[in-house]
């Protein structure tokens, strides 16, 4: 087993990365406070994980909330849902919320453990790529409004992530591109090192190597960790953790939730915006087309679909919660590794960016 120590003021915390974790009572053991335990989950990850979980916290006081899959379900209801199962069992300051799932379950669990009686402990045991190398580690919480994503939210770190890698063996192969979109953007954004060491080993990533596969995670942890120590509240550098989910965000907004997983959407939204910093100057010219032949490789969509015009992109970025009264605050790249903050895109080079990615 593996530990990241991840930093931000007034919490530091562990990211534990191995094999067969969830089962380990000691490992837990050292994780939780006495009281009362809730496990979240979704009713893809319980049937296949929730037994070895609670196995391990065996003498516990544990109830499970077991909840549907997707996007669409890290809503209102289910903040309420959580909310009332912590006041039915009793659940008091020492009670600990384990969110056993993929970004989807982190982030709504995150958000109720946010807000019950003004914050308690969560831990994270992310089942997903996406979750693995991005969701779970920062502090981020959040559930979606029908205006936007992610719109409503709290920063609420977590006691521990435990990232157990035998659970990528029942990953579905969409759901594993799509976690690979949210690994390739620390390449982009701030390390272009570790964007090369994804081109060359891209054959074993896919064939889910586990060495390959715990350096690829580690690597991701380790980046991530960097800006949220800097910047745990996002009032700069961590802004650049965002790249391509301005687009991606709008994507989803417009499509429901329901035709692109979140990685799909921040993989063509990367690609948009690489382009749109060509096109305005600041980044090399054909930086997107690198871009795209890796995604590509890891089996991501790279195409802006045609039935979502670039006007009704740039309305819904309006509404994206990155947005500043000034306008849209978009992260752009001078080169691969160098990611900044951009206030000032005129909606003509947005639109046009879209637009010449369009399929």
């Amino acid at each position: 087993m593996q530990t990241l120590n991840i930093q931000v003021p007034g919490s530091d915390y562990p990211v534990h990365l191995g094999g067969d974790l969830l089962g380990q009572a000691s490992l837990w053991a050292g994780t939780l406070l006495p009281g009362k335990v809730l496990v979240v989950s979704d009713d893809n990850v319980a049937p296949l994980y929730l037994e070895a979980l609670l196995s391990a916290l065996a003498g516990r006081d544990v109830e499970t909330l077991v909840i549907p899959s997707g996007e669409a379900e890290k809503s209102l209801e289910n903040w309420q849902l959580i909310t009332d199962k912590l006041v039915e069992i009793g659940a008091l300051r020492d009670a600990t919320l384990v969110a056993l799932g993929g970004g989807v379950i982190g982030d709504l669990t995150g958000f109720a453990a946010a807000t019950y009686m003004r914050g308690v402990r969560f831990v994270q045991a992310p089942t997903t790529l996406l979750a693995q190398v991005d969701a779970s580690v920062g502090g981020k919480t959040a559930i979606n409004h029908v205006a936007g994503k992610n719109l409503v939210g709290a920063f609420h770190q977590p006691a521990a992530v435990i990232v157990d890698i035998e659970t990528l063996a029942t990953l579905p192969p969409r759901e594993f591109s799509a976690g690979m979109a949210e690994v390739v953007k620390y390449g982009m954004i701030r390390d272009a090192d570790f964007l090369e060491w994804l081109e060359k080993n891209s054959d074993s990533i896919n064939a889910r190597d586990p060495k390959t596969i715990i350096t690829m995670i580690s690597r991701s942890v380790q980046n991530k960790a960097v800006v949220v120590a800097e910047d745990e509240k996002e009032q700069g550098i961590r802004a650049i953790l965002n790249y391509g989910h301005t687009f991606g965000h709008a994507l989803e907004t417009l499509t429901g939730y329901s035709r692109f997983l979140h990685g799909e959407a921040v993989a063509i939204g990367m690609i948009v915006a690489a382009h749109l910093s060509a096109i305005s100057g600041s980044g090399p010219p054909y930086l997107d087309h690198r871009l795209k032949s890796l995604l590509a490789s890891f089996g991501l969509p790279v195409t802006w679909p045609a039935d979502i015009s670039a006007k009704s992109a740039f309305e819904a970025m309006a509404m994206d919660k990155k947005a500043l009264d000034s306008g849209l605050r978009l992260i752009l790249v001078n080169d691969v590794g160098r990611a900044y903050v951009d206030n000032d895109c005129a909606e003509r080079d947005i639109v046009r960016a879209i637009e010449d990615h369009t399929e």
